[in-house]
């Protein structure tokens, strides 16, 4: 039996993909990341599935129940938020699995980057605006490497999606508009995107901290910054006949 690490999606249980969803309805075993994970994904769950919330162990406690659940034959599944690939904490799991010779696999998910984008209706990478994403976070319990600061970062003035730095909204402010962000840069905040308690803030840099204080959020939240969310745009060369045809080539390359 495998140890399955697998993706939740942003928090609509629909955004689960297919092969997670048949995963996680044909394990024996779940942990799930607590209040990171909408609950209702763990419906599609079969009914003797013994489930476990993270959000109330240790790493070595974690290991122990899918080691135990290996050695019982039975399919473990590690359920976790978004895509594990950011901000997950999947690597120092799967060298604990290594060290007890445990087979697993990765399902990735729909990270909450991407459904807070479908939630706004937007997209990062607008013609002529911004041709580049920036995921990044503040600097908290975690550090960040120097070279990688939101200040070096703001310099680009390209499109961000900045994770687990709500709490620090002023100071997040602070460290785009002294990195470059025009003061009038078009900002949002997005709590629980996708979820059925969504809420979005919208503002510029100047007001966006005030608004979010405002609204009360403090945590599970996106803070998204450029000009990828204003008004001004202009149309890819995808759908222009001049260039059609170079597209046809390309999508039957060998």
């Amino acid at each position: 039996m495998k140890i399955c690490f697998v993706g939740a999606g942003p928090g609509d249980p629909e955004l689960i993909t297919l092969k997670g969803y048949n995963r996680l309805s044909n394990a024996d075993i779940v942990i799930y990341a607590g209040s990171l994970v909408n609950p209702k994904l763990l419906d599609y769950c079969k009914p003797s599935c013994e489930i476990h919330n993270s959000a109330y162990m240790d790493l070595d406690e974690i290991i122990a129940v899918m080691h135990r659940g290996v050695k019982e034959q039975k399919n473990v599944v590690r359920l976790q938020t978004g895509d594990f690939s950011i901000y997950g904490s999947v690597r120092e799991q799967i060298e604990e699995l290594h060290k007890l010779n445990l087979e697993y696999e990765l399902v990735p998910g729909v990270s909450s980057f991407l459904g807070a984008a479908s939630a706004l209706e937007v997209e990062y990478t607008v013609p002529e605006i911004s041709q580049s994403l920036i995921i990044t976070r503040m600097e908290g319990r975690t550090p960040v490497p120097a070279k990688e600061s939101i200040r070096s970062f703001a310099s680009h003035n390209t499109s961000m999606a900045i994770f687990l730095s709500v709490q620090a909204i002023s100071d997040v402010v602070s460290e785009l508009t002294e990195g470059g962000y025009p003061l009038d840069t078009p900002c949002c905040v997005i709590y629980k995107a996708t979820w059925p308690d969504q809420q979005v803030v919208r503002g510029m840099l100047s007001d966006i901290a005030q608004k979010v204080e405002e609204a009360g959020i403090k945590k599970t939240a996106l803070i998204l910054v450029g000009k990828f969310l204003g008004d001004t745009y202009y149309n890819s060369k995808l759908y222009d006949k001049e260039f059609a045809h170079e597209y046809r080539d390309s999508s039957t390359d060998k």
